[in-house]
């Protein structure tokens, strides 16, 4: 089902974002290591992603961030991160795909089941479809 493939395509993504190596979640691990760059955060004013010469990285703050900044971290420090995590970012990558996949097939799916859903309270639907689909041709 479509939907339940969008849902567990997202929690395949964000639980490998969670565990992307390099990433720390504690203060303590960033003792005595070097700052290669600091990269702001998209959409969080004041956040950042300081990443380490040994490619290890931490978005601060919060040190435990929600899925969306830690995938947004991902794509604002792959600059950074990439020349040292390509594998990570191969598998990254193709869980995005398949999360973007699964929401299209999932969006085809409410459609078509609305469409289904309203076509006997709606006999009209029937008629505006097929116009729909001859200017589609």
């Amino acid at each position: 089902m479509p939907t339940e493939d969008k849902w567990k395509a997202n929690l395949e993504k964000v639980a490998f974002a969670k565990r992307f190596p390099g990433l720390m979640a504690e203060w303590a691990t960033c003792q005595a290591k070097t700052v290669e760059a600091v990269t702001p955060l998209t959409g969080k004013q004041g956040a950042a992603v300081i990443t380490f010469t040994d490619g290890s990285f931490v978005i601060v703050p919060p040190m435990a961030p929600e899925a969306w900044e830690l995938g947004q971290a991902l794509v604002d420090a792959r600059a950074s991160l990439e020349p040292k995590h390509q594998a990570a970012y191969q598998e990254y990558d193709r869980l995005v795909q398949k999360d973007k996949e699964s929401l299209r097939l999932a969006r085809m799916e409410k459609i078509i089941g609305a469409i289904q859903n309203n076509v006997d309270q709606i006999p009209e639907l029937k008629d505006r479809l097929k116009v729909l689909v001859q200017e589609w041709k």
